[in-house]
């Protein structure tokens, strides 16, 4: 008698983004659309808006650093988001982010710097004028859109709060709220969420806090009032509904290299020569597209940040 062998290896499973999607599957009528999502393409959620809608935000310039890409449409940015704290799924933050209350809301600056202090979200806008610039945006989840932020520099910020010699990394942190986030009712992940960066990646000037897109004040689901986005990293390295920067000499252990640390490293840099333990890195799928393309060392950012890891194993910055 013939014994059964299998004829699937481990990388022929379904990735964990996908099998997390499986309600999504369920909820596609055609079967058009059943086999697009079998075949991996993200499918951002039916509801939503379809143009920005929200208070308008004035920017001061624009600036294109996507290579002249069109932007993801709004629907999809808005309805298609990683925001743990209030859902795992992809859709469930658009419908459940209506209870949160960005305001008042106020930044708390700490530790390794000669002005801390509370910043309120208001005096926070009046500071910088803001700027749209136009990102690539890179999940770990090999799915990718393109967003035309609004905000400004960390660095221009830190810069104002004067760190000391010893403020060699900064610590951000999440609101911690489980009655206005759900997600948190849950040990999805450890909360309140923490993710860190080296003084020198806060300080380059891609790094841009962000107070909204497509011109309008950014959406609950999406991070508001204030949220990180570092274009050369994973999703996961930008911080959103920012309550504290804490600057420390110490590497600080961020939510999800403490959760995975198998699968998430400190750096988060886009890698497409080091895959996830789970699936390839080597290509991603923009939002609204059919066929994958070559994702880019850095996500494309290179030439601006490559020289901060100059003599570091590539492997590790993952």
């Amino acid at each position: 008698m013939m014994r059964w062998k299998p004829d699937l290896r481990d990388a022929d499973a379904t990735p964990e983004a996908l099998y997390l999607r499986r309600r999504d599957f369920l909820r596609l009528g055609a079967a058009g659309a059943i086999g697009a999502a079998v075949a991996g393409i993200p499918l951002p959620a039916r509801a939503g808006a379809a143009d920005p809608t929200g208070e308008l935000l004035k920017a001061a310039s624009t600036v294109d650093q996507a290579g002249g890409e069109k932007p993801t449409p709004w629907k999809s940015v808005t309805t298609y988001n990683n925001f743990y704290e209030f859902a795992t799924s992809k859709e469930d933050p658009a419908r459940l982010a209506g209870s949160l209350s960005t305001r008042p809301w106020t930044l708390a600056i700490e530790g390794e710097v000669k002005k801390p202090q509370l910043i309120g979200i208001e005096d926070l806008l009046r500071m910088f004028p803001l700027q749209e610039r136009i990102y690539r945006f890179r999940c770990v989840e090999a799915w990718s859109m393109v967003v035309p932020w609004l905000g400004f520099p960390l660095g221009e910020l830190i810069k104002r709060l004067e760190p000391t010699s010893k403020a060699k990394y900064v610590l951000f942190q999440t609101l911690l709220d489980p009655r206005q986030m759900p997600g948190q009712r849950s040990r999805s992940l450890e909360w309140p969420y923490t993710e860190g960066l080296r003084i020198d990646e806060a300080t380059n000037p891609l790094t841009l806090l962000t107070v909204g897109l497509y011109g309008r004040v950014l959406p609950n689901q999406n991070g508001a009032p204030v949220r990180l986005v570092i274009p050369w990293k994973y999703g996961f390295k930008g911080p959103k509904s920012i309550v504290k920067m804490r600057f420390v000499e110490e590497q600080p252990r961020n939510t999800w290299w403490l959760m995975a640390p198998s699968e998430y490293g400190f750096y988060g840099n886009v890698n497409p020569a080091v895959d996830h333990p789970r699936w390839s890195q080597a290509k991603e799928r923009r939002l609204g597209e059919f066929l994958r393309r070559e994702t880019l060392p850095f996500n494309g950012y290179a030439p601006e940040v490559a020289g901060m890891y100059a003599g570091m194993d590539p492997r590790k910055l993952y």
